[in-house]
């Protein structure tokens, strides 16, 4: 039999990928199939490939470069998904977690160390360090099941942050008494590089990030773009003293209301990360992990047991002691304990530190059986989190399955996306993504009219390629797009016949703003849609890219809450303020203000809303004062004979085009279920009395109503 020991651990960095590659294909199917989360199959894949197991794979500097970028795209994730709404309503409860999740191991560990395991104060003290801190290894377990804005994991993301702050300034302080620098202007300069960063990046990043953004839309640069700055950000933490986890964390949570959780831009940024650098991260982990050592008697297996032990029922007691203390359900605090209780970057990121704090000439801070107990105790972290994170979250998952079942049954939702402009075409499609119930998993269609003249084949080929474009976005986003180019003597017509043909519930349409001011503003296009239609239709007109708006206005006639199609618009536009995470602020009367308070407390009650007295549709003007250019301004209208429809309303063109001439705007015509008394209007008489008899009939009904 020949001897293949000469061929590992293979080194050829060509092969190395393609086994990592096929570790991260079938850790998955395998741990599937033993009901195992699929973090712990990448863990222990690596263990078993690394150098302390089979010896297959070296450990070489892919492992090293790709590791650490998988390591900031965890906590960068964390930050991006955060629901900072809920963060800053629980402020309380995420001190009080954070304190509880880091002072209550590291005070058991620096009273118990000395006298368990023999420790020195200074090394029980960085032990304590590493035991407060711990790594959201879990937390794409909790991404995967769309728990990320779940009160319980924005809690643990908030309290690791704290935590592991705590963790690196007490590091920081233990380094800085062993050198010779440490003393008082050791901790003022600090501070101050501490103070400098954070300041950097809260006021610098969040103006660069909408600079860039609102100019260029291509999927390549905005995701370089991203992940440039993630890296920056980590380089500044680490060159203010603190871990580079921390400066990404920090990145994500600013560039968190840039990037909305449906997006486009946020799917390719998972995707990424979840299907090479946190796998690659994982594994890497795998591979430092010496099992043997826990064969090798001596009093290893009592450091390993006491580590693993005070690491997980220390970060569980403080979980459960949080989650009664917040009266928050059980399952709760399941998922706080199994996010909390990993310990991997931070306390290997901490040992090093005292790897190399010379207690005495040729003795360290650290000795070998701490740094085997911590590398052996990460294994077994990872392991429990990820066993408790998946339950809890399966569990939280199908009670809200069971108790939310029936809402969406009957909701009609299918969008219809006429478009014809590739200038205006990609911000609409966004609109509608935004606007979107991802828990219907329904798709959009987009729609392409196109006249029936001699051009008709070449317009054709246009729309063609144009719907080819907004399907490949539509994708990026993970959104499942119809798409039709469609030849019609009449676009109104055209469109009318399409959104019957694929059952849609509404419209989404750019809009035209003509230069003249003119009393037939919305065009004979326009007014035969929303007339021929009395379903909802939404017109939009972007100045700026979707993603970097920073506040919605809604203007909302009296007697708006008594159409038909009130909830529809309410809804659509309360989804596209949460997925932006920015305010939205209604002007309205104080009964119409009252109900859409009610609405919004029962169904989305992180949303950040303001009211404001609006006693008259003539007030328009005044708002337009308060408005910024990164600001879009709605206006909810309705069709003649509606119960709120004001002939204040003739007056909006010359408003939007005095007032709003320059910026993003979006005018909605809500539902009108039942058949319209003016409908008759579009059933094409062919003799001009019967027009005219016709239309005296319905002026004069107007009149009436």
């Amino acid at each position: 039999m020949p001897d293949l020991s000469h061929y590992f651990p293979i080194a050829d960095p060509t092969l190395i990928f393609f086994v990592v590659l096929c570790i991260i294909l079938l850790a998955p199917i395998i741990m599937g199939k033993l009901r195992i989360p699929h973090i712990v199959g990448m863990v222990l894949a690596g263990v078993l490939v690394g150098e302390y197991g089979l010896n297959i794979l070296k450990r070489d500097d892919s492992f090293e470069l790709l590791g650490k970028v998988g390591m900031y795209y965890i906590m960068f994730l964390a930050g991006l998904e955060m629901d900072k709404e809920s963060l800053r309503k629980s402020t309380n409860h995420l001190l009080i977690f954070g304190l509880l999740t880091a002072l209550l191991p590291f005070v058991f560990t620096w009273l118990t160390a000395p006298w368990l395991l023999g420790y020195s104060r200074p090394a029980a003290l960085l032990l304590g360090c590493i035991m407060a801190s711990n790594t959201l290894v879990a937390y794409p377990i909790v991404s995967r099941y769309g728990l990320q804005q779940h009160p319980a994991a924005a809690l643990s993301v908030g309290a690791t942050m704290l935590a592991l702050f705590f963790s690196l300034t007490a590091v920081a302080a233990i380094a800085g008494s062993f050198s010779s620098s440490g003393g008082v202007w050791f901790w003022v300069l600090f501070l101050v590089k501490i103070v400098v960063f954070c300041a950097l990046l809260i006021l610098v990043l969040p103006r660069m990030a909408r600079w860039f953004l609102h100019r260029y839309s291509d999927a390549v640069m905005q995701f370089i773009f991203v992940l440039a700055t993630m890296f920056l950000s980590a380089a500044l933490a680490e060159a203010a003293g603190l871990e580079g986890i921390f400066g990404a964390f920090l990145s994500g949570l600013i560039l968190n209301r840039f990037i909305p959780s449906v997006s486009p831009l946020m799917n390719r940024i998972e995707f990424i990360g979840n299907a090479l650098f946190i796998p690659y991260f994982l594994i890497g982990v795998g591979m430092l992990i010496n099992v043997r050592v826990l064969f090798s008697g001596g009093s290893i297996l009592l450091v390993v047991l006491y580590m693993v032990a005070v690491g997980v029922l220390g970060k569980a007691f403080a979980a459960y002691l949080a989650c009664i203390r917040f009266k928050m359900p059980l399952s709760s605090g399941h998922l706080m304990c199994g996010l909390t209780s990993a310990h991997a970057a931070g306390a290997i990121a901490m040992v090093m530190v005292g790897m190399h704090l010379e207690v005495s000439p040729g003795h360290y801070l650290v000795d070998n059986n701490m740094l085997n107990g911590v590398v052996i105790m990460i294994l077994f972290t990872c392991i429990i989190s990820s066993i408790i994170t998946e339950r809890s979250a399966k569990h939280i998952v199908l009670r809200g399955t069971t108790s939310h079942s029936g809402e969406a049954v009957h909701d009609d939702e299918k969008i219809l996306l006429p478009v014809k402009y590739p200038e205006l075409a990609e911000g609409l499609l966004n609109v509608a993504i935004l606007m979107r119930n991802a828990k219907l998993n329904r798709g959009l269609v987009a729609l392409n009219i196109v006249y029936d003249d001699n051009h008709r084949h070449e317009n054709q080929e246009l729309g063609r390629r144009l719907l080819d474009k907004l399907e490949h976005t539509a994708i990026a986003a993970d959104v499942r797009m119809q798409t039709q180019v469609r030849i019609a003597a009449n676009i109104a017509n055209g469109i009318k016949h399409a959104f019957k043909e694929f059952d849609a519930s509404e419209i989404i349409m750019g809009l035209h703003i003509h230069k003249e001011i003119s009393p037939k503003f919305w065009g004979e296009f326009a007014q035969s849609l929303y007339n021929g239609l009395n379903r909802q239709i939404i017109f939009v007109r972007l100045k700026q890219p979707v993603s970097t708006l920073r506040c919605i206005h809604v203007a909302v006639p009296s007697r708006a809450e008594f159409e038909a199609g009130f909830t529809r618009w309410l809804e659509r536009l309360l989804r596209m303020s949460k997925n932006l995470d920015c305010r939205i602020v209604f002007h309205a009367r104080p009964d119409c203000c009252e109900l859409i308070g009610d609405y919004i407390s029962h169904h989305h009650p992180n949303v950040r809303r303001e009211f404001d007295t609006m006693r008259h549709w003539n007030e328009l003007p005044q708002l337009a004062s308060r408005m910024n250019d990164d600001h879009l301004m709605v206006f909810v209208i309705s069709r003649k004979g509606n119960i709120s429809y004001k002939t204040a309303f003739e007056k909006l063109p010359f408003e939007i085009e005095h007032y709003y001439g320059g910026k993003s705007i979006m005018i909605v015509f809500p539902d009108q279920y039942g058949d319209r008394m003016d409908s008759m209007t579009f059933a094409e008489p062919q003799h001009q009395e019967e027009k005219s008899a016709y239309k005296e009939i319905i002026d004069l009904l107007h009149r009436i109503f």
